[in-house]
């Protein structure tokens, strides 16, 4: 039978409660022909459940997990005393039952947080995260539909969505989908394009339904057809959920979200993504650590129980893919509206500007030279200016995204990071710098040629000089300025600079400066940001040029004018 259309005001229809000790949820595996209800009564049920997609959408997973460790609490006590390392060990297993989704490892560790109070302790908590996804997911709807009509026209929109992120996701309200059907709500929405989303078809299957049952026009959308039609204009938005989301924006979703957002962005098309706060991960600072779900062949070499592949098939079937931060328009939860993409481009734009003022003063000639930025927010990432540029012509796109800790790309690219990075990424660990400059200024590069030893480190002690004011020391009297050895091998220069800011400074030396020479390779100056990089930098090459005058010989006395009748006066 078919469920009573869902009510747009009041309370919604949940689609998972508690009931007598068992988990009540919508079977989404048969939809959208049979609208039937699973009654899970037992861990391993609710496992299966997950795993076979019974139940699915990143939210409503983690608040099936919640409930599943109530199920387990209940089921281990004996005498009023829960049997905790009983419960401890169903919750790992709810855990890993799904690994991409962050959700549900942080349900099942909101609700152990309880468990000391007993059953109904973990329980009560259980069903408070019910309510409270239901005020949530409103929260971010909200917030998603009024940035949606910021970017796009005065005019009912034509919407392209992926998977499914409707209530069937979630408790009750959903994400992308539930910004849709808010939208619709105000008349806004022209057609809805519904991806099909392969293999398993969750928007065939389940949007499609949810937005007939809500009364919204939609069309289904093939997959592979879904560029094509942002290139016919017929999409003024692309609304997508999330199942993870790292700390510098890269958000892990259904398999296919990241081609969308290539070809959105190709066609100048806003890419937003709703989800709740639970769904960013706070422990992890970009897409390339999220483990991504790889499900079996068959659910790719048969259609329906029938096979469409010869036998013995293999198959590439990932559940979910990573869309770079840079990419996504916005990322939208219930608390606020970030911007991954406006970030990098932001500094990706100073990098190329700072660049552009340094080669016009001769200090990066040609493509030699580079800069880099740490992205903020804690992503442990950077953008570095690419090798083989010229620094004069330099745009926002010509950088590369690094790990700022190992120097290493964090995701693929064309270009190629400067051999430099490995220096950048020895003083990001050693000095905690926001910044990072090498360039060939002329004085710096004399100095350093001059003074560089071929196998070990050498240090210059400026002293008594104004300029050691601007390079923020705490004694401005003097200062140490090494010089390392220009080895052919790049990490071991990396390697001697982080000894050189790790190890101690001697008792009663001077304090070391926010900058280092390589012999006959220029300088290297770091600082809070790229402005207060390049305004030390600017200071160590006049210090430098300072040093080279001093060092000159002093000019010959010029001689006694001779008088014209021979004497001298």
């Amino acid at each position: 039978m078919l469920p009573e259309p869902i009510a747009t005001h009041g309370s919604p229809r949940p689609s998972l409660q508690w009931s007598d000790g068992a988990v009540l949820l919508v079977d989404q595996r048969a939809l959208p022909h049979e609208y039937r209800q699973l009654r899970l009564e037992s861990v391993d049920q609710l496992i299966d459940a997950v795993r076979s997609l019974a139940v699915r959408g990143a939210p409503a997973i983690g608040l099936a997990g919640a409930l599943g460790v109530a199920m387990s609490a209940f089921r281990h006590t004996r005498a009023g005393t829960v049997d905790e390392p009983a419960v401890r060990a169903d919750a790992a297993r709810i855990t890993s039952a799904r690994p991409t989704a962050v959700n549900l490892a942080w349900a099942v560790e909101r609700v152990l947080g309880s468990l000391g109070g007993g059953a109904q302790a973990v329980l009560d908590e259980a069903l408070a995260m019910l309510d409270e996804d239901i005020a949530v997911n409103g929260a971010a709807i909200a917030r998603a539909a009024d940035l949606v009509l910021s970017l796009t026209a005065d005019r009912p929109l034509r919407i392209l969505t992926h998977c499914n992120t409707g209530r069937l996701a979630t408790a009750a309200l959903g994400t992308a989908l539930g910004t849709i059907v808010e939208l619709a709500g105000r008349g806004l929405v022209e057609e809805v394009l519904v991806d099909e989303t392969r293999p398993l078809l969750q928007g065939a299957r389940l949007t499609t339904w949810e937005l007939a049952e809500a009364g919204v026009p939609y069309r289904l959308c093939v997959d592979s057809a879904a560029a094509a039609a942002m290139a016919r204009g017929l999409v003024d938005v692309v609304l997508v959920g999330a199942d993870r989301i790292a700390v510098n924006g890269d958000v892990a979703n259904k398999v296919g979200t990241y081609g969308l957002s290539v070809a959105a962005a190709r066609h100048g098309i806003p890419f937003i993504v709703v989800a709740p706060e639970s769904t960013r991960d706070p422990e992890l600072a970009d897409g390339s650590g999220i483990v991504i779900e790889e499900r079996s062949a068959h659910e790719v070499t048969h259609v329906a129980g029938s096979a469409v592949a010869p036998a013995g098939a293999g198959a590439y079937n990932p559940a979910f893919d990573v869309t770079p931060g840079e990419l996504i328009t916005a990322v939208v939860t219930e608390k606020e509206t970030l911007r991954p993409g406006a970030t990098r481009q932001r500094l990706g734009a100073e990098l190329a500007r700072f660049s552009r003022q340094l080669y016009e003063r001769g200090w990066m000639p040609g493509t030699s030279g580079n800069l880099s930025v740490r992205l903020p927010g804690g992503s442990g990432q950077a953008l570095i200016t690419a090798s083989g540029r010229d620094k004069g012509d330099l745009t926002a796109a010509d950088t590369v995204l690094v790990d700022a800790r190992t120097g290493e790309k964090s995701q693929e690219s064309a270009l190629r990071a400067s051999a430099e990075t490995a220096i950048h990424a020895a003083v990001y660990r050693a000095a905690g710098a926001g910044a990072v400059i090498h360039v060939h200024a002329p004085y710096a590069t004399a100095v350093a040629t001059a003074t560089g030893a071929a196998d070990s480190v050498q240090t210059l002690e400026p002293a008594g000089w104004e300029l050691l004011k601007g390079l923020g020391l705490a004694d401005p009297s003097r200062a140490a300025l090494p010089v390392f050895p220009n080895h052919p091998d790049v990490p071991r220069i990396a390697a001697e600079v982080e000894a050189y800011l790790r190890g101690a400074v001697p008792d009663g030396g001077p304090e070391r400066m926010p900058g280092l020479l390589i012999a006959g390779h220029g300088v290297t100056v770091w600082g809070r940001d790229l402005a207060e990089a390049r305004n030390r930098l600017e200071c160590v090459e006049a210090i430098c040029h300072q040093m080279v005058l001093a060092a000159a010989p002093s000019p010959a006395p010029a001689p006694a004018p001779v008088h014209p009748r021979g004497g001298q006066r």
